[in-house]
């Protein structure tokens, strides 16, 4: 079984052309896509996550 796609924080801000900044205003309202915080304290998105979230707001829109 394949691994799933992890995305950088980095990675998941220049696709969606988000500052950090806005990026963590949107989590702390609770619309941002699931962060997995790993035990070195980086965080990480599951492609599939980014990709449903971004689904969402698309049909949405």
């Amino acid at each position: 079984m394949a691994r799933p796609q992890m995305l950088k924080l980095p990675e998941v801000l220049a696709e969606l052309n988000m500052s950090r900044a806005a990026f963590y205003r949107m989590r702390a309202r609770g619309l941002a896509p699931k962060l997995i915080k790993l035990p070195n304290h980086q965080v990480r998105v599951r492609r599939a996550d980014l990709d449903a979230w971004l689904n969402k707001y698309e049909e949405a829109a």
